[in-house]
Parts: C-alpha cells; structure tokens; sequence
C-alpha cells in the first residue's frame, strides 16, 4: 500500500531524526512537532528534546511544540524538561519554556495558566512537578498585583 502525502512526510521526518546532521534533526523535530496526530510520534519527539549531541535540536523542537499552544505539546516539553539530566539541555528547554513569547500576553498568561493547572493533574509525576513549579511563581505575581 503506498503512503499518502502526510504519511509520507511523517515517515521521512521520522527518518531525518536519526540523522547524523543536527540541522536535519533539528528539522525533523519541528516538522513532528507540527503533525496533526501526534501521539505517534512521541516517543522520536521526546528524544529529539533529549538530543546528546547538540541543544540547537532540543532548541527548535522545543519552540515547535510551544509554538503549537495547545496542552500536548506543551506536556511533551515539561515531560523532557523533568527527565534532562545534562545542564545544557536543562538550560535550553527551561529557556525554551520560560522566554516563550506567546506568554507575554495576557491572552497567552491565561492559557499557560489554565493548561499548568490541567497538567497538574498529569499522570506523569515529572509533568505534574514541572507544572507546579512553573504556576507558583505566575499565581504568586498575580496575588501581589491585585493588592
């Protein structure tokens, strides 16, 4: 049976993440960060995040999944974030996650704000811890606004 257009697409991005290239791998982690259905390719993704061999992939991954705005993909980068045990990946998915533009909004606050508190819930302790320690700090900023 041959494979559809975004089937086909998916499998090369697939591919690319074994790539001795970090450009390609960088590339097929944006490309799996933007699939439709993306439960399927988690397991790639999560090791993309983990890249031992150059942040610049944990980088642009981790900026495809938020640039998602939706509770998957920003549940994938918290999951990656609670197992990094390599400072530099620590440093660039933390970054990733803390200097995410989409969050200077108020809109953005929000959203952040409602899917932290979703993943608090998690099944995953990782996710859960790392969602609570990201909406302390927000809800703190927010009580001593309002007085």
């Amino acid at each position: 049976m041959t494979q559809t257009g975004p089937d086909r697409e998916l499998a090369a991005a697939m591919e690319d993440a074994d790539s001795p290239l970090w450009s390609v791998r960088a590339d097929a982690g944006r490309r799996l960060a933007s699939a439709r259905e993306p439960v399927g390719v988690a397991d790639v993704l999560h090791r993309l995040l983990l890249d031992a061999h150059d942040t610049g992939v944990t980088q642009e991954t981790a900026e495809a999944l938020l640039a998602r705005e939706d509770t998957w993909g920003l549940r994938t980068v918290l999951a990656a974030l609670s197992r990094a045990v390599d400072t530099w990946t620590l440093d660039q998915l933390s970054s990733a996650v803390d200097c995410d533009p989409s969050w200077m909004t108020e809109e953005g606050e929000r959203r952040l704000v409602r899917q932290l508190q979703e993943l608090k819930a998690d099944d995953d302790a990782g996710v859960r811890d790392e969602a609570e320690r990201l909406l302390k700090p927000i809800l703190r900023h927010r009580q001593s606004c309002d007085g």
